[in-house]
């Protein structure tokens, strides 16, 4: 075992949030326990009990660094042309990083607790859906901020619902290029139909 006093905190700290996600990268998120981390990095458990409050707090802190990392490819994956164009990148964007970082992607929503979410780690959530929210500003600008709000939530919860069908259980050949087809079907259908009735009470047929 390594002695405390070779590492600050916040070596230690990082130490273990490297090895959490090397462990979740290569075996999933259920594999991931203090005594396999601490077996890692060379350090009693309790020396991770002094950096994390518990386990929810260090799966909070590794979801964040994926969450990050995936706010910088959506940036990066959106960064050019009109909104349509930028919102099917996105979308794009987002099936790729899953599929290729598809353990870490999991653990977003398959690590989860009945302790509420720390106010630092919504924000970072929020991130995610404020890129989205200012393309569907830019398509429609006279609509009310919070009807754009909807529905890129509406949309994103579309994508990933596609990302989480094609990509979880069984994996078959051409099966991402499949799902990349669905979201770009998704994404230009949802576009046309919100271009023609923004307000959903609009899009709705009388009885």
């Amino acid at each position: 075992m390594a002695r405390r006093s070779e590492h600050s905190q916040e070596q230690i700290r990082e130490m273990v949030l490297k090895a959490a996600e090397t462990i979740v990268i290569e075996d999933g998120f259920n594999a991931l326990t203090v005594r396999k981390i601490a077996l890692e990095i060379g350090y009693t458990v309790g020396s991770i009990y002094m950096v994390f409050a518990n386990m929810n707090d260090l799966a909070t802190h590794v979801k964040a660094r994926t969450l990050d990392e995936l706010a910088e490819h959506l940036q990066q994956g959106g960064a050019e042309g009109g909104a349509e164009r930028r919102l099917m990148a996105l979308a794009n964007t987002y099936l790729q990083f899953a599929s290729s970082h598809f353990n870490r992607w999991r653990m977003i929503f398959d690590a989860q607790s009945d302790a509420p979410l720390p106010d630092w780690y919504q924000a970072k959530v929020e991130q995610m859906f404020a890129i989205v929210e200012a393309l569907f500003g830019q398509l429609a600008p006279e609509i009310a901020a919070e009807q754009n709000r909807l529905a890129s939530r509406a949309l994103w919860s579309g994508v990933h619902g596609i990302c989480i069908l094609s990509l979880t259980g069984e994996h078959q050949p051409g099966e991402v290029e499949a799902a990349g087809k669905a979201v770009e079907l998704l994404v230009w259908t949802f576009i046309q139909g919100w271009k023609i009735a923004p307000n959903p009470a609009n899009a709705i047929p009388p009885e």
